[in-house]
């Protein structure tokens, strides 16, 4: 279970990654030459690493819980076997 929460920190560190990010342009400061205009003012790393723990702990938590209780099961995603018609509902 500790490579899973693994893989759902790194994709938690894309899905977290652009929230509350500004760029020089839109704190109200000086562009510097030779940086992308879309380069963020201030990279907080501790602040990042937080947001990123507790996206993926809820993450990880959600997809525990369904493990053991089988809310969605594989068999949901077989949009293409014919012998599928309970998760089809008719479609």
């Amino acid at each position: 279970m500790l490579a899973i929460y693994v893989l759902f920190w790194a994709f938690s560190v894309f899905l977290v990654l652009p929230w509350g990010v500004r760029t020089t342009h839109e704190a109200g400061g000086e562009h510097v030459p030779g940086t992308a205009e879309s380069a963020p003012h201030e990279f907080n790393l501790k602040r990042l690493a937080i947001r990123v723990t507790i996206v993926a702990t809820v993450l990880w938590a959600l997809f525990v819980l369904n493990y053991n209780y089988g809310w969605v099961e594989a068999g949901a995603f077989d949009f293409f076997d014919p012998a599928n018609q309970s998760y089809t509902n008719g479609f």
